[in-house]
């Protein structure tokens, strides 16, 4: 049997090459350029709205047996049975008592729920929180003093709450500077948390009302 050969079909030039990695280098470039430029406007859109000096937030009340009520809902949800939890804005200032500090604070002293937005199912806060500053080898600290919303998702993990809004008295907040903060989640915390993140993983939908979150196993 005849052996078959491949026989190219139209000459090699080293050029192609070239304009290949040409074209990733523009690409790695252009990536280096928006990132250093997304950065820096960032980081001039926080300044103008920060402040040096955090904030005193009122203090937070605990709420008798509240681990309790959070062991007991993850327990039915553990034996595959419906549950259903509801949480008021004074259990939800007492779990802010149990998060841990991440690094940056813990969130005891950066928020508190004073409201709940049932038209948009959001938390209203109010929020004094470390913001990240460009100029990360100086040690330079600056606050975001002002009311925060924040609205839930479902995620692999339970819900997670994302920034949705920002007020800050007398200042403009850009709409950039919002969408940059919406990207990551504030539940985070929780997850690996001996008595909570059992509960974040059991919900599987919530609804905000009036008078508290209401939290189920059911969808």
């Amino acid at each position: 049997m005849a052996k078959i050969q491949k026989v190219p079909t139209s000459e090699f030039h080293s050029g192609y090459g070239c304009v290949i990695m040409s074209a990733v280098i523009g690409v790695f470039g252009f990536i280096l350029w928006w990132s250093y430029y997304t950065l820096t406007t960032m980081d001039a859109a926080i300044a103008l709205v920060c402040q040096t000096a955090p904030a005193t937030l009122p203090p937070v009340a605990p709420v008798p047996d509240l681990e309790k009520k959070l062991a007991d809902f993850a327990a039915l949800a553990n034996a595959d049975k419906p549950a259903k939890l509801k949480l008021s804005v004074a259990d939800l200032n007492a779990l802010l008592l149990l998060a841990p500090d991440g690094g940056n604070g813990s969130y005891k002293d950066m928020l508190r729920v004073t409201s709940l937005d049932v038209a948009k199912q959001a938390l209203v806060t109010q929020a004094s929180l470390p913001m990240n500053t460009a100029k990360f080898w100086e040690d330079t600290k600056r606050y975001l003093v002002g009311e925060v919303d924040f609205t839930l998702e479902m995620t692999e993990l339970g819900p997670d709450a994302k920034v949705s809004a920002v007020r800050i008295p007398g200042k403009t907040v850009q709409e950039e500077m919002v969408k940059g903060m919406a990207m990551y989640g504030y539940l985070g915390p929780y997850q690996n948390h001996a008595t909570l993140g059992p509960v974040l993983k059991a919900i599987k939908k919530f609804q905000v009302e009036a008078d508290g979150v209401v939290l189920s196993t059911e969808k």
